[in-house]
């Protein structure tokens, strides 16, 4: 391209405006270094945006701004070419923040990860310890049923259904020397709600009977076997069913199981 033509293409402009890319500039600038005619444009260029910025400047005299363009004239006889600034220490450091934070994500995915399954672990431990000392309760109870059942010792007491439920029936083993009682309660219906069966002990000339206990938490026991109160003296036993916290006297009306010794 011409020399005029390069002139006239308004590049020197947008140059002197600084709207140019990094990659024109160089180019302007070294145009301007070999060729005195486009570094006198320039300046041409740069001193008439002086002047235009100068006649809208209501604030000072013409003498005064005359004085101020003086010591801001730039001087081109000389263009100084500017080498670009590559700053590979700030990428560097970017890159490094970048890798940083990628680095604290995956730490932190993994604590995450890493504290779930430990939640996950006590979960599961704790369901397991559950499950265990039910298995184990259940054993014991499973341990004492057969331990009564198989005690030669005890006296084991038929009692059967009365006229109230004639299909009921119930089981008293009885150790006479300990005069721990026992109360197999598996032929028994369900009580209803606010009911619970109470444990007689009877002595029958003349009839007395004796309150040993309560059959509570019937639905909850699975052996249906209970332990209640010493039996002293029992002629015969005898289970009535009572409203909830028992009676002073059984309900004879209620009376589900009897049973002579």
């Amino acid at each position: 391209m011409e020399t005029k033509e390069y002139i006239e293409s308004g590049i020197l402009e947008l140059y002197v405006y600084g709207l140019l890319s990094e990659a024109e500039n160089e180019e302007v600038t070294t145009m301007a270094k070999n060729n005195p005619e486009i570094n006198d444009e320039i300046i041409a260029i740069e001193k008439a945006i002086v002047a235009l910025s100068s006649s809208f400047s209501p604030f000072h005299s013409v003498a005064n701004f005359e004085k101020i363009k003086e010591k801001l004239e730039l001087k081109h006889a000389k263009v100084i070419e500017l080498e670009p600034s590559k700053n590979w220490s700030q990428y560097i450091g970017w890159a490094a923040a970048i890798l940083l934070l990628v680095g604290i994500g995956y730490q932190y995915n993994q604590l995450d990860q890493t504290n779930t399954q430990v939640v996950n672990t006590e979960i599961e431990k704790a369901k397991l310890e559950k499950e265990f000392n039910a298995l184990k309760l259940k054993n014991t109870t499973n341990e004492t049923s057969l331990a009564v059942v198989r005690d030669t010792k005890n006296t084991v007491v038929a009692l059967g259904g009365q006229a109230v439920a004639p299909e009921s029936f119930a089981k008293v083993y009885w150790n006479q020397e300990t005069k721990v009682v026992y109360i197999d309660a598996a032929g028994l219906p369900e009580p209803p709600k606010g009911m619970v069966y109470q444990v007689w002990a009877l002595k029958l000339s003349p009839l007395t009977p004796t309150s040993i206990g309560l059959l509570e938490n019937f639905e909850g026991n699975e052996q249906k076997l209970f332990a209640v109160n010493n039996a002293n003296e029992a002629e015969a036993f005898g289970i009535t069913l009572e409203p909830a916290g028992g009676s002073l006297t059984p309900t004879m009306e209620q009376l589900y199981t009897l049973g002579k010794v």
